[in-house]
C-alpha cells in the first residue's frame, strides 16, 4: 500500500451512539468530503446476501436484502459469528474505502473516513484521528434512546468496543458531543480551525 494513499485522510471515529453521523453531516456542510465505513458495509452485506444465506441462514434476509438488527444479535453476543463475518467483510470495505480514498486524494484536502473500530482493528495506515466523545453513562442513555433497548443491552454491545475514555486519548482531535446541538457545531468549526 502506497504511502501517500490517505495523506490527507483524518479517520473520524469514536463510541456506539457518541454522534458520528451527526457531525459527519457537520463536516459535509462546511464542504468536507467524508467516506462511511458503515455505509460501505451495508451496501455490501446486501450485494453478498447469499455468502449471509450460507454463513447464518435464510431467515436474516428479506428479499435480497440482509436484516441487519436480526443478524446483529447473534453477531454481537457470538465471538464466532462476529469473525466470520468481519472475515468476509472487513477485506471488501477496505478495498471499497481505499478506492474511494483515491479519487479524494486527488484534490489534495483533509477528508475524513468514518470508521467506528478503527482503533479495535488498525487495519488502516491513517495517521491522524477525530473522536466524536460522550461520557459513557451519556452514550449508555442514547443508545438505550436510539435503538430501543434497555440498559443491560446498551452495555453489551458498548463493551464490545474500547472504552470512550481510551480512544480519546489516542486522538489527535476531540469533539465533545456531551451538550447540545449548538455546542457540537461550535465544535466542529473549532476542530476544523485546528485541521486547516
Amino acid at each position: 500500500m502506497s504511502n501517500d494513499l490517505f495523506k490527507n485522510a483524518i479517520a473520524l471515529t469514536g463510541g456506539i451512539s457518541t454522534g458520528k453521523s451527526t457531525v459527519c453531516n457537520l463536516l459535509k456542510l462546511h464542504g468536507f468530503l467524508t467516506i462511511d465505513a458503515d455505509k460501505i458495509a451495508h451496501k455490501l452485506l446486501d450485494e453478498n446476501s447469499n455468502e449471509i444465506i450460507k454463513m447464518f441462514g435464510e431467515q436474516y434476509v428479506k428479499d435480497g436484502k440482509v436484516l441487519r438488527k436480526e443478524l446483529g444479535k447473534i453477531i454481537f453476543s457470538n465471538e464466532d459469528n462476529k469473525l466470520k463475518l468481519e472475515a468476509l467483510l472487513h477485506p471488501k470495505i477496505k478495498d471499497e474505502i481505499i478506492k474511494e480514498s483515491r479519487i479524494f486524494e486527488e484534490a489534495n484536502k483533509p477528508y475524513f473516513i468514518d470508521i467506528p473500530l478503527f482503533f479495535e482493528k488498525m487495519h488502516y495506515p491513517i495517521p491522524k484521528s477525530l473522536v466524536i466523545y460522550t461520557p459513557k453513562e451519556l452514550q449508555i442513555q442514547r443508545l438505550m434512546k436510539r435503538d430501543n433497548i434497555d440498559e443491560k443491552e446498551a452495555i453489551l454491545k458498548i463493551s464490545n468496543q474500547m472504552d470512550i475514555e481510551k480512544k480519546k486519548q489516542l486522538a489527535d482531535f476531540v469533539i465533545d458531543n456531551s451538550k447540545d446541538l449548538k455546542n457540537l457545531q461550535n465544535e466542529v468549526e473549532r476542530v476544523i480551525g485546528e485541521i486547516i
